[in-house]
């Protein structure tokens, strides 16, 4: 879905969709194409239809996407109720239904399901955390500086980026220090800062992450356009502009 819309409040659900994050690729739903249409009554009804990479899709991240993209779509000014549709998903019936009535992943899913999400989450995020500190730390390192002289920075040391930006949400969104003063190199699980002698076992992992992430947004990418023929690249992201 492109395009920027005319009507206000489709301009607004648009942007509160492009807080909606898949949770294992840390990509906006808009970016990644995953929203096909957005609309809304002249009641104030708005509807979302979100369509995703493969029918297998896993539904515990599936559900977060569907979640998230209600709340978000309920919090916008003008918006009377929220609509959010999955569709071609095996498990589409129970998501839509439980996001509906509020059940949780739990109560979707009654006797299948052994808990909340909350868990899951948190760990896309920790991956997330270390991925950003990667895209920050490599313009670092390509100008010279070592993984021993990276441990000893703080956040506000380093030069503002999107990247950065980014990166601080992420940790502020985990519990993490994200002020001027917090360490550039953060332990996601502790919250710790990493010693100048683990820097460089921590900067590979980050690394890692960040490969994997973005090898996995690339395939779903893929899959996603071949799946549906009128799927582009998707919209921008607000934290990318």
């Amino acid at each position: 879905m492109t395009g920027a819309p005319a009507d206000p409040l489709l301009a607004a659900l648009l942007v509160a969709l492009e807080g909606v994050r898949d949770p294992e690729l840390d990509e906006p739903i808009t970016a990644l194409g995953f929203v096909s249409s957005c609309t809304r009554s002249p009641d104030g009804v708005a509807e979302v239809h979100l369509r995703l990479p493969t029918y297998f899709c896993a539904p515990n991240f599936a559900f977060l996407m569907v979640a998230d993209a209600y709340d978000a779509v309920a919090a916008v000014d003008g918006v009377r109720a929220a609509r959010i549709v999955l569709e071609d998903h095996f498990a589409a019936d129970a998501i839509n239904a439980g996001v509906a009535a509020r059940a949780g992943f739990a109560g979707s899913f009654a006797g299948e399901a052994a808990g909340e999400l909350d868990e899951l989450r948190a760990g896309f995020l920790r991956k997330a955390v270390l991925a950003g500190t990667d895209q920050v730390c490599r313009p670092l390192l390509g100008a010279g500086r070592d993984p021993a002289d990276l441990a000893r920075l703080r956040l506000g040391d380093v030069p503002p980026s999107p990247e950065l930006r980014r990166l601080r949400r992420r940790r502020a969104e985990l519990g993490l220090a994200a002020g001027d003063d917090a360490p550039l190199l953060i332990e996601p699980g502790g919250g710790g800062g990493v010693p100048g002698g683990a820097a460089p076992l921590y900067l590979r992992k980050a690394r890692t992450t960040r490969v994997n992430i973005e090898a996995n947004t690339g395939i779903c990418r893929g899959m996603l356009r071949h799946r549906y023929a009128d799927a582009g690249l998707g919209q921008t992201s607000v934290e990318d502009r």
